[in-house]
């Protein structure tokens, strides 16, 4: 069962939790906090069973939002061919915009810092940090693809490396 309105889920529904990737809606609590009554999401990150407890009316700002639709999946695999990704040449502040877009949880800005790092890989050795990152990254475009999908995550992998591997356009 789905709930359409902006910021409420239900029990069962799939939702993307920044940097930590798809989660279950597994219970909606009610409480009274402060004098007031408040709803709390329990999420279970599908890729580790993490529980995570987040307040309903936190839902919005750290980023906890639905899967993205069907339809959009072509323009993510679109967005990593063709897109221009200009990154910050000092790996300090590369590393910064990277961490920043990471924690929106949007996923063509994780789509942007896979293309950048991907891109610079293959012209040198990345930190430790940034392999992580990159990695990271991988993983939240690859899962939410093929979940959206109903395809396998090896099948949305290979989708993804051919974008990633095809020339960018002039």
């Amino acid at each position: 069962m789905v709930n359409n309105s902006k910021n409420n889920f239900v029990v069962g529904e799939s939702v993307i939790y920044p940097n930590h990737g798809i989660g279950i809606i597994e219970q909606v609590d009610h409480r009274k906090e402060s004098g007031r009554e408040e709803s709390f999401y329990h999420l279970r990150i599908t890729a580790n069973n993490l529980m995570v407890m987040i307040p309903s009316t936190n839902a919005l700002d750290v980023g906890l939002r639905r899967l993205i639709k069907k339809g959009e999946v072509n323009k993510v695999l679109l967005h990593l061919k063709e897109t221009k990704i200009n990154s910050a040449p000092d790996w300090k502040n590369r590393f910064k915009e990277n961490s920043e877009k990471m924690r929106t949880g949007l996923i063509f800005e994780v789509a942007d810092v896979l293309k950048s790092l991907y891109q610079l890989s293959s012209n040198r050795i990345l930190s430790f940090r940034e392999k992580k990152m990159l990695d990271r990254a991988r993983h939240l475009v690859v899962s939410e693809v093929a979940t959206v999908s109903r395809v396998s995550e090896d099948k949305a992998g290979k989708l993804i490396d051919q974008a990633l591997l095809q020339q960018m356009g002039p």
